[in-house]
C-alpha cells in the first residue's frame, strides 16, 4: 500500500508541477518578449504620462495595447495584478518530489556507491547545501561590483555552475546529480522572484501610495533577475525530462554532458531573445547564438553515439553458457523490478513498463537493455548488486547479436 500510495503521490506532485512551470515559464517568457518588442510611444500625450514603451498585438480575437512606464504611473489602478504564486508553487511541487524521491528514497535515486560512499543522511544535507548555497552565492556575486558587468557575471557564473556540475556528478549517480543541478537553478531562479523581483515591485507601489518618489533601482533589478531566469530556463527544462534519457546522465563523462546541453540551452535561448529585439536592427538577428547551440547538441549526439565493442575475454561466461547465462543475470539482476508484479520495494510496477520476464522479452528488448546497462543507469542505484564483469557479459552477448 505505501509502494501504491507513493506512486500517486509522485503522479500528483508531477502534474501540479508540469501546470505550474508551465504558467510560470508561459508568463515569464510572454514579459522578456513584451519588454524587448516595446517601442517608443507615437502620442506624446503617452509620453508626458511617463510611457517609456507600448506595444499593440492581436490574439484571440481581439486587439491590446500594452504600456510600460519609466517607473510608474502617476496614479495607482484600483486592481494591479501579480505575477508570483506560479513560480512559487513549480517551486513547492517540485521541492515535494525532490524529497518524496531524491531524498526519500535517496538509496535508490541519489546514492551510487561506485560513484561516492556518501551515506543517506549525509547525500540529503549535501543536496540541500547545493541549494541554499548556490543562491547565496548567485546573490552575493549580483549584489557585488562584479554584478554591475554583465559579461564579467556572466563568465563568474558559467565556471561556478560548472564546477557544481563536476562536483554533483562525482557526488551522486548520474540522474540524482541532474536533478540536484536543476533544483538548484530552479531555486535560484524563485528565489530571484521571492527576494529580489517582487520585493522590488512591492516597494514602487508602496513608494507611490505614500507619496514618495519611487527609486528605479528596484525595477532596474528585478529586469536583471528576470533576464537571468530566462536563461536559466531552458537548461531547468532539460534536467526535467533528462531521467527518460540515461544516455545523458549515465555517460562516463557525465558533468560535461550537463555542462554542454546546458550551454547549448543558454545559446538558444540568447538567440530568441536577440530575434525579439530584431525591430531594432532592421529586422536582422545573428544566428551565431542558435548555430553555436545547435553544434554543441550535434557534438554531445556524436560523442555519446554508441561504439561497436571489441572482444573482451571477460565475456567469456555469456559466449560458453550463451543465452542460458544472460537469463540467468537478468533474472538475478533486473526481475525484480521488471516483471508484471515487481518484488523490489517502493516499485508497483515495472520502470517505463519494461518486462523482461520471458526469453521472448529479454530479446525483444536487447537495444534498451544495452543502453541502460552502458550507462550504468539500471539497476537504479545498482540496488540488487550487478558486478562489473556481469555488464560486461550481457553487453558482450548483445553486440554479438543477441545468439540465442
Amino acid at each position: 500500500m505505501s509502494a501504491y500510495l507513493l506512486e500517486w503521490l509522485s503522479l500528483l506532485g508531477r502534474w501540479l508541477h508540469l501546470v505550474a512551470g508551465i504558467a510560470w515559464i508561459g508568463s515569464s517568457f510572454y514579459f522578456i518578449w513584451l519588454d524587448n518588442h516595446l517601442v517608443t510611444p507615437t502620442d506624446p500625450a503617452l509620453a508626458r504620462r511617463g510611457v517609456a514603451g507600448e506595444l499593440w498585438s492581436v490574439h484571440g480575437g481581439g486587439f491590446y495595447n500594452a504600456h510600460k512606464y519609466r517607473v510608474a504611473p502617476e496614479t495607482l489602478p484600483p486592481v494591479l495584478h501579480w505575477f508570483y504564486w506560479e513560480a512559487y508553487t513549480t517551486f513547492l511541487s517540485g521541492f515535494f518530489l525532490l524529497c518524496l524521491l531524491y531524498y526519500g528514497q535517496a538509496e535508490v535515486y541519489l546514492v551510487d556507491p561506485t560513484v561516492s560512499a556518501v551515506s543517506k543522511p549525509a547525500a540529503i544535507a549535501i543536496g540541500i547545501a547545493f541549494l541554499i548555497g548556490g543562491w547565496l552565492i548567485y546573490d552575493g556575486l549580483c549584489r557585488s561590483p562584479l554584478g554591475r558587468n554583465a559579461r564579467a557575471l556572466a563568465v563568474a557564473l558559467t565556471v561556478l555552475l560548472s564546477a557544481a556540475a563536476w562536483a554533483l556528478c562525482h557526488l551522486f549517480s548520474g540522474r540524482g546529480a541532474y536533478m540536484e543541478f536543476g533544483a538548484m537553478l530552479g531555486t535560484i531562479m524563485v528565489a530571484n522572484v521571492f527576494f529580489v523581483i517582487i520585493p522590488g515591485q512591492r516597494e514602487l507601489v508602496r513608494a507611490k501610495q505614500e507619496g514618495r518618489e519611487p527609486d528605479p533601482k528596484h525595477g532596474i533589478a528585478g529586469k536583471l533577475r528576470s533576464t537571468h531566469n530566462t536563461y536559466f530556463t531552458l537548461p531547468v527544462l532539460f534536467v526535467m525530462i533528462s531521467h527518460h534519457y540515461a544516455m545523458t546522465y549515465g555517460a562516463r563523462e557525465n558533468w560535461l554532458v550537463l555542462i554542454a546541453i546546458c550551454a547549448a540551452g543558454v545559446s538558444m535561448r540568447l538567440y530568441f531573445v536577440a530575434r525579439h529585439k530584431a525591430h531594432e536592427r532592421n529586422g536582422r538577428t545573428s544566428l551565431l547564438p542558435a548555430a553555436l547551440g545547435l553544434l554543441t547538441l550535434a557534438g554531445v549526439a556524436f560523442a555519446l553515439m554508441p561504439r561497436p565493442r571489441g572482444g573482451d575475454a571477460r565475456g567469456g561466461l555469456a559466449a560458453n553458457g550463451g543465452f542460458v547465462r544472460i537469463q540467468a543475470i537478468v533474472a538475478q539482476r533486473c526481475i525484480s523490478c521488471h516483471s508484471p508484479n515487481p518484488t523490489q520495494s517502493g516499485f508497483t510496477a515495472a520502470p517505463n513498463g519494461l518486462l523482461l520476464d520471458t526469453p521472448e522479452r529479454i530479446l525483444a528488448h536487447t537495444e534498451q537493455m544495452r543502453q541502460q546497462i552502458a550507462t550504468r543507469a539500471m539497476p537504479l542505484g545498482n540496488i540488487t548488486g550487478i558486478t562489473e564483469e556481469e555488464r560486461t557479459e550481457m553487453l558482450t552477448w548483445i553486440d554479438r547479436g543477441a545468439p540465442h
